[in-house]
């Protein structure tokens, strides 16, 4: 490990920034001001309900922050990294207004006011912080493995630009943490993991977090990884230990971790009282403070004891002026609060997909231009990625298996050779770190494809799902991660609980992501190019069943075709029942029907929704309104299925047109069963949607 060296010039070193000190004492004395009026102030008169001091954090972050002066550099950070923004050009107004939930801040009052974010298009980045622990460590991975990516195959000058994530010690216990540090690692990014350990995660003390609470001690044998360990209280000294580890990274001898020991001054939140901790510990830790020890570095010996009071002074009166205007700005407008859950084209994100990198993709046709022959789903989604990949070269295709391999299901065979390993690419077994890093690409203005080679292995990486989804909503729309995620699920020629579940309802229940089901190779290819020119998140599901059934089987309908999501398809017209189904069950929907049709027994409409979400509500409430019957029928559990979606909407604005009452058919509440013969005694077959659609009619 890298021992620190005092140090009392202002330059920390060759190829790093130099350190102004006048300007670290100002920013020191804004951040306690500015934690001062909220403990003191705010807090106690209800004007807001989280406060996280950064006190004992303060003089490390503000070092950090000088050296970041690279346009692209970016930062991912956590609850306490406020002085970070500040070191990177927040004011008191705007570091008040966020807390305040006051309209302009990082969020307009839709998130708590302590995750931070910075949006611009030139200079450091502060990406979206979230409330999870950890969660902010694979997306920074990807900002770093996307500066890389810029450099080498676009020519954009990212040579020396970094990715640095702030985090606790606690934070280094997290999946996040060791997921991104194999992807840094692995890859040689330029990535910096900043560790400000206190000691302490909440009352959880850092020995339970990493073997003898020292985690730069644990890592310096690490392949790959820079490591160094020293006090973020002793100006100097820190300054240096800073510097270093950040010519590490911009030389690109590979990431590095770089550990800083510092006090926390407060509790862990405004609330919380530190009974836990000893006196004697608390007056140890007070006897730390880098804003005291800065004071003794700086005075006399680089300003006056007069300059060093006129500063503090001059921050109290910068944080109470810039209170005032925060305090005066409006709050958002409720009508307003549902806005920018997906896209707006008529207001772009700032910073996020190829829309915030100032790139419009092609719109594409709606209209099919079929070429000879038909081609399974698995060979229109291959295709679709080749020619998307050769038409946008912002797009890049990831996964466990999806490079040499070509994946384990065969949707990208041979694309790496056609478009080289930059661009298709194998990851390391993490959905975790799949996901967050697709996050972070997205946010560097890239086109991230990953697979999640089974629905169910999503699961692990159901927390960077979750943010993704959310993240354009709860900054208003100043950042946006535009991923698609290719996900193959469902039944095969058996089923088990870990390759053949669908699921589907978590991700139309989960905010700010698309969800394309397609039931056949047309379909799949317009939904899949859409996705691809499209602004939002979005989950491509692609059932095992159908990606070589003959029944999905279709002409190709050409490189530009595409097709809007929330339109559904009737796949027979009808007039006295309605059948609304998506996906695999689409087929045997279908021969269902014809059964009903040659026994006499009734015209059956046959809907296949294609889309979850959006899903066309005004195709499914016409039909309905003409038949007076409806059966929905769908392979997920039947308990809280999205069928029971569409059941409310039916019965909520089509109430009185109903002559029976509206049937969800579903596989029963269990897992999908491995066994053939109890598979099919629980998916709904042709044998039993006939079955439900007769009594239906005969009601």
């Amino acid at each position: 490990m890298a021992a620190a060296t005092p140090l009392s010039a202002t330059r920390v070193g060759d190829g790093s920034a130099p350190v102004d000190w006048i300007d670290v004492a100002r920013l020191m004395h804004l951040s306690r001001a500015l934690d001062a009026v909220e403990e003191q102030r705010l807090l106690p008169e209800g004007k807001l309900f989280y406060q996280f001091s950064a006190r004992g954090h303060d003089l490390a972050q503000l070092l950090l922050a000088q050296q970041l002066t690279h346009p692209a550099d970016a930062v991912d950070g956590y609850y306490r990294s406020r002085p970070m923004m500040l070191g990177l050009g927040l004011d008191p107004e705007e570091a008040l207004a966020g807390p305040l939930m006051k309209l302009g801040g990082f969020s307009d009052g839709r998130d708590i006011g302590v995750v931070f974010n910075l949006a611009r298009r030139e200079g450091p980045k502060m990406l979206p912080m979230c409330g999870g622990v950890g969660a902010q460590y694979t997306p920074i991975a990807g900002w770093a493995q996307a500066l890389t990516y810029r450099h080498r195959s676009l020519g954009e000058p990212c040579e020396e630009a970094m990715a640095v994530a702030m985090g606790g010690d606690g934070s280094c216990a997290t999946n996040g943490f060791w997921s991104a540090l194999n992807i840094a690692t692995t890859q040689r990014l330029p990535m910096l993991f900043f560790i400000e350990d206190n000691g302490y995660g909440i009352s959880v003390p850092a020995t339970l977090q990493s073997p003898g609470g020292n985690i730069a001690a644990n890592l310096a044998s690490y392949a790959g990884l820079g490591v160094f360990d020293g006090d973020g209280t002793a100006p100097d000294a820190a300054a240096a230990l800073i510097g270093e580890a950040v010519r590490h990274v911009r030389e690109r001898r590979g990431p590095a971790v770089l550990r800083v020991t510092v006090p926390r001054l407060s509790g862990h939140s405004a609330q919380d009282t530190q009974a836990y901790r000893p006196a004697t510990e608390l007056e140890a830790q007070a006897r730390r403070d880098p804003l005291i020890r800065l004071h003794d570095c700086l005075v006399p010996a680089r300003m006056s004891e007069t300059a060093w009071r006129e500063q503090a002074e001059a921050a109290r009166v910068e944080v109470e002026a810039g209170l005032e205007r925060a305090l005066a700005r409006p709050v958002l407008s409720p009508d307003q609060v549902t806005r920018f859950v997906f896209s707006d084209p008529r207001e772009a994100q700032q910073v996020g997909g190829l829309r915030g990198a100032g790139i419009t993709p092609p719109a594409g046709k709606h209209e099919v231009h079929a070429q000879p022959g038909r081609i399974n789903m698995l060979a229109a989604i291959r295709r679709t990625l080749d020619a998307e990949l050769a038409c946008n070269e912002r797009m890049v295709v990831f996964g466990e298996d999806v490079a040499a391999k070509g994946g384990v299901h065969g949707a990208t065979l041979g694309l790496a050779e056609r478009h080289g390993a930059q661009r298709v690419f194998d990851t390391s077994l993490n959905e975790e770190g799949i996901i967050g890093r697709a996050v972070g690409m997205a946010m560097a203005g890239l086109l991230p494809v990953p697979e999640i080679q089974f629905r169910k292995y999503a699961d692990p990486a159901e927390e960077q799902l979750n943010d993704c989804g959310t993240v354009r909503w709860r900054t208003g729309n100043r950042f946006a991660a535009p991923v698609v995620v290719r996900m193959p699920g469902g039944f095969f020629r058996c089923g088990d609980p870990w390759h053949s579940q669908t699921g589907e309802v978590k991700w139309a229940h989960a905010v700010g992501w698309k969800l394309a089901f397609p039931s056949n190779a047309e379909d799949a290819v317009g939904l899949l190019r859409s996705a691809l020119r499209g602004d939002d998140p979005v989950i491509f599901f692609e059932h095992r069943s159908l990606l070589d059934a003959a029944s999905a089987r279709r002409p190709y309908p050409g490189d530009d075709y595409v097709l809007p999501f929330g339109q559904a398809r009737v796949v027979r017209p009808g007039d006295d029942l309605t059948i609304v189904t998506w996906g695999a069950i689409v087929a045997r929907a279908e021969q269902a029907c014809s059964a009903l049709e040659k026994q006499g027994a009734g015209q059956v409409e046959l809907i296949d929704l294609r889309t979850l979400v959006p899903w066309d509500r005004a195709c499914v409430l016409e039909s309905v309104n003409r038949t007076g019957r409806c059966l929905i029928v769908h392979e997920d559990n039947l308990t809280a299925g999205f069928g029971a979606e569409v059941a409310a909407t039916i019965t909520d604005q089509a109430f009185f047109a109903l002559d029976a009452p509206v049937r969800r058919l579903a596989m029963a509440d269990i897992p999908s069963p491995h066994s053939p013969a109890l598979l099919n005694a629980v998916v709904p077959s042709a044998h039993d949607i006939e079955r439900g659609a007769r009594e239906l009619l005969e009601f």
